[in-house]
């Protein structure tokens, strides 16, 4: 599947037992109107995979730009 562009991000203000979420860590956010008008957020979580989660789990974050594109790159597990 063909990536969105990421123009948003969001702090994880708690995981509820999501194991792809760390708390207090930002994820890219790619729009779906559709899922956030039933209540979730689609974020590229610790995977690498873009998923749904419960909005509430999130909170939304301006970034500086010169930030954003790091935060937009692919991360490599370690």
């Amino acid at each position: 599947m063909a990536r969105a562009t990421v123009k948003e991000f969001a702090v994880c203000l708690r995981t509820d037992g999501a194991d792809d979420l760390v708390e207090r860590k930002v994820y890219p956010v790619v729009r779906d109107e559709t899922a956030e008008a039933k209540g979730f957020l689609r974020v590229i979580d610790e995977s690498g995979e873009d998923y749904l989660y419960p909005l509430d789990l999130f909170a939304f974050v301006d970034v500086p730009e010169e930030a954003a594109g790091e935060l937009r790159a692919p991360r490599t597990r370690g």
